[in-house]
């Protein structure tokens, strides 16, 4: 195998087995849906903003933030893919492009370093707290939610050159990781105390939406090693897989997230008498 020291697995499977026309094609596009998606939730909260009552807007200006960081950053790994690999006619595959930048995964983390701490505060303002503390969940939120990032950007780039200090990283990034779900679990169940019924329903699926979609990145971020180093996903199998994985988490925890956290506002405005529809007319 050839030896790129800290490169990721995308760029092993490039230089030594290259990749099919479907295989580099699907992930050039999902990568571009990715950002197109965060574009497309950038014009829903700006549009939907004045939807809710002043005092929720905060969590739908830190939805446009979120969308504009990540479709920047989304359309910054999209062209990474690109200008990193070239077609071989002789060899009918795509290989990494002699001189040309690898393909990183960091942008990812680059986005989440910024979206993450913003995507946990969101909900402090939409529910209220009735037992713990504003400043202290937020405060937990902003340090666990950078840490599991940051240890888990340093994490990926010995995925392949040394595979003990890559499940090092990964498990401290954990730690963080589930400190992360027991103070979601906690908002969310004082969260939906005295809300009304859809509200209340919204925050609920929020909980349900937040296991699944933060639980995909810890599938991708092992996804060379679900099989052993070798195995299935050690290919270009596992190359597809990750960014569609990482694709749907994303989508998911930041555009689906912000539109829940909408309709629990949007519910709670007129639970308050505040109707935007009866405003504009």
């Amino acid at each position: 195998m050839i030896e790129l020291v800290n490169a990721t697995f995308e760029n092993y499977i490039g230089m030594d087995q290259g990749l099919s026309e479907m295989a580099y094609q699907m992930v050039a596009h999902v990568l571009t849906l990715g950002y197109a998606v965060m574009l497309a939730g950038l014009f829903y909260f700006i549009l939907t903003m004045k939807t809710v009552a002043p005092r929720f807007r905060i969590s739908s200006v830190l939805s446009v933030v979120v969308m504009v960081s990540a479709a920047l950053l989304l359309y910054k790994q999209a062209q990474n893919w690109t200008t990193a690999f070239m077609f071989d006619q002789a060899k009918g595959r795509y290989f990494i492009e002699d001189g040309a930048d690898l393909f990183n995964n960091g942008y990812r983390y680059l986005n989440w370093l910024i979206d993450v701490p913003m995507l946990l505060f969101q909900i402090l303002f939409v529910v209220t707290l009735t037992r713990s503390k504003f400043s202290s969940i937020r405060n937990q939120f902003w340090f666990s939610g950078a840490a599991m990032i940051i240890t888990g950007y340093i994490g990926q780039y010995y995925e392949v050159s040394n595979v003990a200090a890559f499940f090092i990283w990964g498990g401290i990034s954990t730690l963080f990781f589930i400190h992360i779900l027991v103070l979601m679990r906690r908002v969310i169940m004082e969260g939906k105390e005295g809300t009304p019924p859809k509200a209340a329903k919204a925050i609920g699926s929020i909980w349900v939406l937040f296991i699944f979609s933060w639980m995909l990145y810890p599938g991708a971020y092992l996804m060379p090693h679900l099989v052993g180093l070798e195995g299935v996903f050690f290919s270009e199998t596992g190359v597809v897989a990750r960014q569609i994985t990482y694709t749907i988490a994303d989508i998911s925890s930041k555009v689906i997230y912000g539109i829940l956290l909408t309709v629990a506002a949007q519910a709670m405005s007129k639970e308050e008498g505040y109707d935007y529809n009866l405003l504009k007319s």
